[in-house]
């Protein structure tokens, strides 16, 4: 019975001396291994022997990079203001053996060294360039870091300051500057907009007086042609009915001349017809007083017997030549008398109408929706 319990003793410390001899590192961590207090070695993700009751692990490090948040920080400017800031450090272990025996808690060393780096870059600067110049800020603190930090075993990948938050009265008067900004470039905003407004008013006007400047100038002119052509017409009208009534008046003189000839008439005869037509000579426009002398009819017997001979039974007739000369009658029309009675529009009145009718189916431009000018408070 004893020799049971002397193998299980020896199978169980067995069983631990194994246990105690292999260690299992997982990827991305290390791990500080010590024998007999004394730095040994650093043992990498695997499999790993170690001596049992001898070796132990001082420390697993994790070799993946990091992010600490570290609590608002107050901090004073150059002008001596109070700003609170909020800083975000990016770090990695690069050296196991570094970080756990030169440093007793690197994340606490780290935390500290970013405060006091930060107070240092940012007092040396006025408020308005620390709320501007977060990258120069970040840089600096990454240099600085990375410097302090290399003998840790430590390098520092960035920096970045999440939050600047100034004083409360300072955030009233920047909160009250930028309100007057804002109002400001939105009366800047609304004078472009009416400037612009007014502009394509102006511009639609000054079209709209040309337009109609040109229509009205369109309409003059084909006016005074038009008055004029009609001036023309009316005269050429009554040019050709004068030359009309002129012919007439020649056809019928002729022929009354030639019945006269052939009628033969005697002194009696032409003073009878002659006191026939003074009523309706008397009817004319002038209505003047026509007086006949006493002596007309011995006149008209004295131009009988000057004209004519004596018949069989005493009376003076007008006897025509045996050969009359042909009369003259009226020449016909010549080439530019007919031009007279041409009714037919001329070209350059014909050419005026179309230009006429071309100017009023003009299309007027209007404002495009490019063109539109900003209503006022709206950006351009």
């Amino acid at each position: 019975m004893s020799g049971l319990i002397v193998l299980a003793v020896v199978v169980l410390l067995v069983l631990i001396i194994a246990v105690k001899s292999v260690m299992v590192v997982p990827q991305a961590q290390t791990a500080v291994v010590e024998r007999l207090g004394k730095f040994r070695t650093v043992a990498e993700p695997g499999l790993n022997f170690l001596v049992p009751f001898l070796d132990r692990v001082r420390a697993r490090i994790d070799l993946r990079e990091q992010v600490v948040s570290f609590p608002p920080q107050p901090v004073i400017t150059q002008d001596n203001l109070t700003v609170s800031i909020d800083t975000v450090v990016y770090f990695q272990v690069t050296d196991s053996r570094s970080a756990v025996y030169e440093i007793s808690n690197y994340i606490v060393a780290v935390e500290q060294l970013t405060t006091t780096t930060l107070r240092n870059v940012v007092g040396a600067m006025s408020l308005e360039e620390t709320l501007t110049s977060r990258d120069a800020i970040n840089t600096q603190l990454r240099g600085v870091l990375d410097q302090e930090t290399g003998r840790w075993g430590i390098r520092v990948a960035r920096v970045e300051l999440k939050a600047i938050d100034p004083p409360p009265s300072i955030q009233d008067s920047m909160e009250k500057q930028m309100r007057a900004d804002r109002e400001k470039r939105a009366m800047i905003l609304n004078a472009e907009g009416e400037r612009e407004s007014a502009i394509k008013t102006a511009e639609g006007q000054k079209q709209a007086a040309i337009l109609a400047a040109e229509g009205q100038k369109q309409a003059a002119i084909l006016a005074a042609e038009a008055e004029r052509q009609s001036s023309i017409l009316r005269a050429q009208g009554e040019r050709a009915s004068r030359y009309l009534q002129a012919q007439g008046q020649a056809k019928a003189i002729e022929k009354v001349f030639a019945a006269v000839k052939r009628g033969k008439p005697t002194p009696e005869l032409l003073a009878y017809q002659y006191l026939q037509t003074l009523p309706q000579m008397a009817q004319g426009d002038a209505n003047k007083v026509w007086v006949v002398p006493s002596e007309f009819g011995k006149s008209l017997e004295g131009f009988a017997r000057m004209l004519g001979a004596p018949g069989e039974d005493g009376v003076f007739r007008y006897e025509p030549p045996e050969e009359e000369p042909p009369s003259t009658a009226p020449e016909e029309d010549e080439e530019s008398v007919k031009s007279w009675f041409d009714t037919s529009t001329p070209p350059e009145v014909a050419e005026a109408v179309r230009e006429a009718e071309a100017v009023a189916r003009k299309e007027v431009p209007g404002p495009t929706l490019g063109d539109q000018a900003p209503r006022p408070g709206q950006p351009g």
